[in-house]
């Protein structure tokens, strides 16, 4: 696996894992990491939600002028 990983393998992951998705919902840098191995940068803060047929969540992502001046570490691509 590579350093990388999706959002697509982590939401697949919480569908696959219920200990996986409450731990994810509760520490999701924690839940990434001994999942996956990645550690996150303690300047990135991670927040995971479950949306609900009632709910939905709509995330914008920073400007991608935003994204050309930070480094690849300081916004991870997912």
């Amino acid at each position: 696996m590579s350093n990388q990983i999706t959002r697509d393998q982590i939401i697949q992951k919480a569908w696959e894992d219920d200990v996986f998705k409450q731990q994810l919902l509760a520490d999701p840098k924690a839940a990434i990491k001994d999942a996956f191995g990645v550690d996150i940068p303690d300047n990135i803060e991670v927040t995971a939600v479950e949306e609900t047929p009632e709910h939905a969540y709509l995330v914008i992502p920073p400007k991608p002028s935003a994204l050309r001046t930070a480094s690849a570490v300081e916004i991870p691509a997912w």
